[in-house]
């Protein structure tokens, strides 16, 4: 990916070497009634890769004991730092990107920040460690990433390569969308009314919406910034293929139970990246609307 000479945000809000608050070795996040839909999503995001019932956090906010990174990078170490620069690039293309296309549409595009942590950290919708992966919290409209995922992405989901990484990060800036436009209200209210099935299969649209938006802003900062080189798209979607519930849930537990998904199969994710990187419209990422996933 040529991100070098991308104009970086300025809206990325470090914490690294901060601390994340708790103690204890665990998430805890206040039972599901008063929980944000970003909060929810933590713990579906955690309960996904590691095999748990959700509702032992969504309903009790027990707190779940996660493994811990064996080895952290100082912060301001040069591969850190240089992560740190690439995370501000994505970030403030995907700025870019939406402000034109918001701007298109007679609307104002309103900017996340991105939190960067290390190890745990406290959001309005809850504490997380960095075991849940990134995140976004409506709440507070902000997204979470420490760095160290990057690694992980890399070695433990085989999933190397900088446009895996932007399209992790541009994932969550698509839930920022969703929040400018409702969407993330909306599902939050559909899903109280229905049964915990249904809201998981309502989930697993949003989710897709998002990975769809991902290739839209893909698909822009290519064809206005020829960002792309041979192969990225490729790591896009072996990054969305290893993070689909199917194969978490295999590696996870050895099996693979449909009705708990709630980001979609590997296919499905990889399917609707490549419609928002195709088409490059709004239109197309209607998930929702949708009659097969």
């Amino acid at each position: 990916m040529r991100w070098e000479d991308l104009t970086r945000s300025t809206n990325v809000e470090d914490r690294r070497g901060m601390g994340g608050g708790f103690g204890g070795g665990g998430i805890r996040i206040g039972g599901g009634r008063g929980l944000g839909i970003g909060g929810v999503i933590v713990v579906l995001i955690a309960s996904a890769i590691f095999g748990f019932d959700p509702r032992i956090l969504l309903d009790g906010g027990v707190p779940i004991p996660m493994e811990q990174p064996q080895s952290r990078q100082a912060t301001n170490s040069p591969e850190q730092n240089r992560a740190r620069d690439f995370v501000a690039a994505v970030l403030g293309d995907t700025e870019r990107t939406w402000g034109e296309i918001f701007r298109k549409n007679g609307q104002a595009y309103r900017e996340p920040k991105l939190v960067l942590f290390t190890g745990a950290v406290e959001s309005a919708c809850g504490y997380a460690q960095a075991a849940v992966g990134p995140f976004y919290c409506p709440a507070d409209q902000k997204v979470y990433l420490d760095l160290s995922f990057f690694a992980e992405l890399q070695q433990r989901f085989r999933a190397p390569g900088d446009f895996a990484q932007a399209y992790v990060i541009a994932h969550e800036v698509g839930h920022h969308v969703q929040t400018l436009m409702g969407t993330s209200n909306r599902v939050r209210a559909t899903q109280q009314r229905v049964s915990r099935t249904e809201a998981n299969a309502i989930q697993v649209r949003m989710e897709l919406q998002a990975d769809c938006y991902s290739g839209i802003w893909a698909h822009h900062a290519d064809r206005f910034r020829k960002v792309l080189e041979p192969g990225d798209i490729d790591e896009a979607l072996n990054a969305a293929s290893a993070i689909g519930d199917d194969r978490l849930q295999r590696q996870a537990q050895g099996r693979v139970v449909p009705d708990s998904f709630t980001h979609g199969s590997s296919a499905q994710r990889m399917r609707w990246f490549k419609r928002g990187f195709e088409s490059g419209d709004l239109k197309a990422c209607d998930t929702f609307g949708a009659n097969q996933l």
